[in-house]
């Protein structure tokens, strides 16, 4: 059985030479990064279209990639669980059952807080992928490096980000922020 918080389906076959065990504690793991990378996207495609200000356009513009990019990922991740034998569960419900972070919560504001908000979000985003890279990486060598070329991917994105706060002495105005609210309230 692949249990993934309340969700079960007997498994029929898996990768080959991964231990159905390793496959359904594989699957658990990537079941949890695959409501992550949906809600990642559906974060990033709200900031899209609530950001104002004099960078708006920048910030607009620069979020596509990323929201396309993150939904690619979301569907490599979704094909993984089912080469494994799981059953990709990417439906609004499945996010909810996995969620164990608070969902976004800044609405239209200025790009600078917006910027600094997601800053927190990839904070927890890639040190979540980084757990599940160290959580697979022994049982299956395919889907750890499937997280790591994810990971330095959205590490680039944050730098993006990031890039546009940064002052000129290197720092960020909200880096002694932990929560959306205050990273975004520091850039005021």
């Amino acid at each position: 059985m692949t249990a993934s918080r309340g969700y079960y389906r007997p498994m029929t076959f898996t990768a080959p030479t991964i231990p159905s065990t390793d496959a359904a504690s594989l699957i658990s793991v990537l079941q949890e990064r695959l409501s992550a990378l949906n809600d990642l996207h559906l974060t990033l495609k709200h900031i899209h279209w609530n950001v104002v200000g004099p960078n708006f356009i920048g910030v607009h513009e620069m979020l596509d990639p990323q929201v396309t990019l993150v939904r690619g990922y979301a569907d490599v991740v979704a094909e993984r669980i089912a080469t494994l034998g799981g059953s990709p569960q990417g439906t609004a419900t499945a996010i909810e059952r996995e969620r164990t972070w608070d969902d976004y919560s800044i609405n239209r504001d200025t790009a600078q807080a917006h910027l600094a908000a997601l800053d927190v979000v990839y904070d927890g985003f890639v040190a979540s992928h980084r757990e599940a890279i160290r959580l697979t990486g022994e049982s299956d060598p395919v889907t750890e490096d499937i997280l790591i070329g994810q990971t330095a991917a959205l590490e680039k994105f944050q730098w993006f980000v990031r890039a546009h706060l940064e002052n000129s002495s290197g720092s960020l105005p909200h880096s002694d922020s932990h929560t959306e609210r205050g990273a975004a309230a520091a850039t005021r």
